[in-house]
């Protein structure tokens, strides 16, 4: 049987921002692009924050720190807040549209989506089920998979191969989590809390590009909450 495959979600803030209109989410919570990691630059990111996007190339580095997670996971020696949302991807090229329901997900207290938000309504249906369960029904989503074709202006039919990967970085109840469909399970970056999240955060991604200090390719997004674009 083959492998389920939609359209990229490219790292592009309007195309981002087009994408969670379509999904239903209020036009006040926007994607913004984080210029810079230093503590000094992250002034400029519209606060509040209340997740993080990395993108990032798949590398060898990687590799090995996904399969050291593996085994943290299958030990079972972090203990996960029962609210946490997390779901696995199982559609090609869906790591981007992941990493937004992960967002939207673990926040959706502070959204107030409409009771037709088409991301409200796939959440309340899956938010029972087991990781990987939760994407095999977003492979039957058509509502979801329109809403993310119809975010490209020019009506974007194709699909070429992606060799870069999303995840989200979220805070709750004092803990950080790193949200990545490929992994059997959350990762735990130790606490955090609203008023260090941006922070913290910027910390998880810079981990990714030391492991992987040759790459340059790297993009970090906001997830936050403001009534215009800056």
């Amino acid at each position: 049987m083959a492998t389920m495959e939609w359209l990229p979600l490219e790292s592009n803030p309007d195309i981002m921002n087009r994408f969670l209109e379509n999904l239903g989410v209020p036009s006040k919570w926007k994607i913004f692009d984080i210029v810079s990691l230093d503590e000094e630059l992250l002034g400029m990111v519209p606060l509040p924050v209340y997740s993080v996007l990395l993108l990032f190339p798949f590398s060898e580095a990687d590799n090995q720190y996904c399969k050291k997670q593996e085994e943290i996971a299958k030990a079972g020696s972090q203990q996960f807040d029962q609210k946490l949302y997390f779901m696995q991807q199982t559609i090609n090229n869906g790591c981007g549209v992941v990493a937004l329901i992960h967002a939207i997900a673990n926040n959706i207290d502070k959204l107030n989506l409409n009771s037709d938000s088409v991301v409200k309504k796939f959440i309340d249906e899956t938010k029972k089920l087991a990781p990987n369960d939760k994407s095999k029904v977003l492979e039957s989503n058509d509502e979801m998979c329109w809403a993310l074709k119809n975010s490209y202006e020019s009506g974007r039919s194709s699909c070429n191969k992606c060799d870069f990967h999303f995840i989200a970085l979220i805070q709750m109840d004092s803990k950080l989590y790193e949200l990545d469909g490929r992994k059997r399970a959350p990762v735990i970056h130790g606490s955090t809390s609203q008023e260090t999240f941006l922070r913290d955060a910027a910390r998880v991604c810079k981990e990714y590009m030391e492991r992987d200090s040759e790459n340059i390719n790297f993009t970090a997004l906001a997830f936050s909450e403001a009534d215009t674009l800056i």
